[in-house]
């Protein structure tokens, strides 16, 4: 059962890097003929820098539109953070410094992460608009959220693992000399479902997490009278002429 794991977790890992490689390959070819930043915008490619860092980290345009999703989401996201550095131990050994400190919130940001999420899902189940638009994918994608979020709490206050183990299982896994995983139903189910958010990733809405970076309306400085915008494919036919 652990190689079965391993193997799972190698294939994961390769269709999550490739696959997120392309996508970013094709949102950087992109051409973007228009230049339409969403107003109120910079002016300078420094307030863009900006602009970008404050709806990464604090999701700005969201808390202007709607103060109950932003809490939700704020606390997914964030939470969803703390738990991945916390989890960076897994990976490394010697544990960096930063990702010891880390540790205590960690844990605690576990409950936020499963909190923001059952947030976002009565959101989809009892606001009608959002309701209107939500597809089945919506509501699977929360629920495999979830899940993975519970297991790993259920690993930590209730039926707990044996970490050591997990770390060399998966410390193991940089050079193919993978340990044994333990069987405990929580942690199976935790990483069957790792597994799969990996695998479906790079195809899903979820894609949103590079795609900011590549947005139009939130990458593009407003200087349309200072700078006559052109894409490069534009530029190309123009000096043909």
């Amino acid at each position: 059962m652990s190689t079965v794991y391993a193997l799972l977790f190698i294939v994961a890992t390769l269709v999550l890097v490739i696959g997120l490689a392309r996508k970013i390959i094709q949102y950087a070819k992109t051409p973007a003929p228009l230049k339409i930043p969403t107003t109120p915008a910079p002016t300078t490619q420094a307030g863009v820098v900006m602009r970008l860092f404050r709806e990464v980290v604090f999701f700005e345009s969201l808390f202007k539109s709607t103060k109950w999703t932003w809490i939700f989401g704020w606390m997914f996201h964030m939470g969803l953070f703390l738990v991945l550095l916390r989890h960076v131990r897994y990976f490394i050994d010697p544990v960096w410094l930063p990702i010891q400190l880390i540790q205590p919130f960690g844990i605690y940001a576990g409950f936020a992460m499963v909190l923001g999420l059952a947030g976002l899902l009565v959101r989809r189940i009892f606001v009608d608009r959002v309701r209107y638009i939500s597809a089945p994918s919506d509501y699977l994608w929360l629920l495999l959220l979830i899940v993975i979020g519970f297991s790993g709490l259920m690993m930590k206050f209730v039926a707990h693992t044996d970490v050591v183990m997990v770390k060399q299982f998966f410390h193991g896994l940089w050079t193919f000399s993978w340990g044994s995983l333990p069987m405990d139903f929580p942690l199976l189910v935790h990483l069957t479902l790792v597994v799969i958010l990996m695998v479906l990733f790079p195809f899903s809405k979820l894609l949103h997490v590079p795609g900011v970076f590549f947005s139009p309306s939130r990458n593009q400085v407003d200087n349309p009278r200072e700078k006559r915008h052109l894409a490069p494919w534009a530029k190309a036919l123009e000096e043909q002429k």
